[in-house]
């Protein structure tokens, strides 16, 4: 696909003039570019945004085997685990983009008033420039490509910045993904704390930070020296509470699921369970069943179990183990990282492992007295990502939605709502600010822009609005300007009053002819 006219001659004029490398980091260099060649508008045509959309998903179609091995010596994860939690959602989010780019990027009309009733009025999607795409380790290709997704839908350049943590994984998207997108407007920059420090020097339209909320913090005030808005992708401790009358095995074997997928960390698993004391031996005993379903008698030599990322989360996981009682699992090897799914009994609030996120295969148990204490204990604490609730009570878990806020909830199952492009996914709070998926994405990477188009006739229509202010002309102004006009309903009313005429018309006839 070719640009023609008006962007092959700004693009000529604009990467031809000579940019001063001498004193620019590698960083600073790629962020130049980026923002030049956005500065040509190649970036913004529907065609050309369509063509790099259908490129990344061939990149990611093309190269599935090499993503697999880079994710298996990052996180010991299988190609089938790699296809199920990494690439088949990318290709979801992908292809609802091309799908839906036409009608995301359409002017989108809006109600108006008396004032503005012959005039044009409605909101325009725009880029916003330079997006800094700064991506996550548990999940390296999902958490970091589908935002990226979304910045090319809305016509932005990106910095895609993988976690240095994933290094395969880093190694391969900068390999690899030049050779099928756009090289100046999405470079792909590796690198580790003084790396992302320099890109963070540097002036985005956008910055996109998924991973701790420590880091959050120092993104935010980075952003903040040139303000630029933030996408906070960050995590919590998101809770899980279990009403004593549902069908606590089904509950069980799906937080099973959740819980420990990539070796439990994924930033929206369960973190911790409520539930009553008289169904705690029951629920360890539920999970500890699935645990044996799931992964075998040994998990560790399992091929779908992962492995820790590296030794200094290993030993994180392990202090957080310490002073409690280990009810599942517990076994461990620091020469593989390897943490077996373990599940803590009659954990208390105060434990360290109730201190901060958990992101691994440990699953504290903490009994509470009903919903009336859950709903207390989870608003005491700091808004997670996503709460969770199993019961077969409707109406306990729409007074669950009513009395918490979380980014998200999900009732009955654990993940599975991240898979719903229709719905924002993010955080509120500590757990993070902005969202994305679909539509949110687009909307999340775009400028939606005020248009009104006006004629310059009517006025004497206009002339209410010009001094003097007199109480009568106050008194119309107030009128036209806060009455609000459905146009659509008086598209109907002029229809059926047109359809009246015309009955009108054919009775008065007949009754003529007759």
């Amino acid at each position: 696909m070719t640009n023609t006219g008006h962007y092959n001659f700004e693009t000529r004029k604009l990467l031809s003039s000579t940019i001063n490398t001498e004193k620019m980091s590698r960083e600073q260099l790629a962020v130049q570019r980026a923002r030049k060649s956005f500065q040509t508008g190649k970036s913004k045509p529907l065609e050309y945004r369509l063509h790099q959309l259908k490129s990344l998903l061939r990149f990611i179609t093309e190269r599935r085997r090499d993503i697999a091995d880079a994710v298996k010596r990052d996180l010991g994860k299988s190609e089938n685990g790699t296809e199920l939690f990494e690439t088949l959602g990318l290709e979801g989010e992908i292809k609802l983009a091309v799908e839906k780019l036409a009608e995301w990027a359409a002017p989108r009309p809006v109600e108006k008033n008396l004032l503005t009733i012959t005039d044009e009025v409605y909101v325009q999607p725009e880029p916003l420039g330079v997006v800094l795409i700064i991506g996550a380790w548990n999940y390296p290709w999902a958490v970091t490509l589908q935002p990226l997704v979304a910045a090319i839908a809305a016509g932005n350049a990106a910095i895609i910045k993988p976690s240095e943590v994933s290094s395969h994984s880093s190694k391969v998207m900068e390999e690899l993904l030049p050779q099928y997108l756009d090289k100046d407007l999405y470079p792909v920059v590796t690198g580790g704390v003084s790396e992302t420090q320099e890109l963070l020097k540097q002036r985005f339209d956008h910055v996109f930070y998924t991973g701790s909320g420590t880091v959050g913090k120092i993104v935010m005030e980075a952003a903040a020296r040139h303000l630029t808005p933030v996408t906070l992708e960050l995590g919590g401790k998101s809770p899980c509470y279990i009403d004593k009358n549902c069908d606590i095995s089904m509950a069980c074997r799906r937080i099973t699921w959740g819980k420990f997928v990539n070796c439990g960390q994924t930033c929206i698993a369960p973190d911790f369970v409520l539930c009553e004391p008289s169904i705690q031996s029951r629920v360890v005993e539920e999970i500890k069943k699935c645990i044996k379903e799931f992964y075998t008698e040994n998990p560790e030599t399992f091929e779908d179990y992962g492995r820790i990322i590296n030794q200094h989360h290993f030993k994180r996981l392990m202090g957080l183990m310490e002073g409690n009682t280990v009810a599942v699992g517990g076994g461990s090897d620091e020469s593989q990282c390897y943490i077996a799914p373990t599940v803590l009994k009659d954990v208390t609030a105060e434990s360290n492992v109730m201190k901060e996120e958990i992101f691994g295969p440990l699953l504290p148990i903490i009994t509470v007295s009903g919903v009336d204490e859950a709903i207390q204990f989870i608003n005491e604490r700091e808004k997670p990502l996503v709460l969770y609730i199993f019961s077969n009570d409707n109406k306990l878990i729409k007074r669950v939605i009513a009395e918490t806020s979380s980014g998200a909830l999900l009732a009955n199952d654990c993940l599975v709502h991240f898979t719903v492009s229709a719905l924002p996914f993010g955080g509120v709070g500590k757990s993070g600010m902005g969202c994305y998926h679909g539509r949110h994405g687009f909307n999340q990477l775009s400028h939606l822009r005020s248009c009104l188009i006006k004629q310059l006739n009517m006025e004497a229509f206009n002339n209410m609005r010009y001094p003097p202010h007199t109480a009568k002309k106050l008194g119309w102004a107030r009128f036209f300007l806060l009455k609000q006009v459905n146009v659509g309903l008086l598209r109907r009313m002029a229809l059926l009053a047109a359809l009246a005429g015309l009955a009108a018309f054919v009775v008065q006839r007949f009754l003529q002819w007759g």
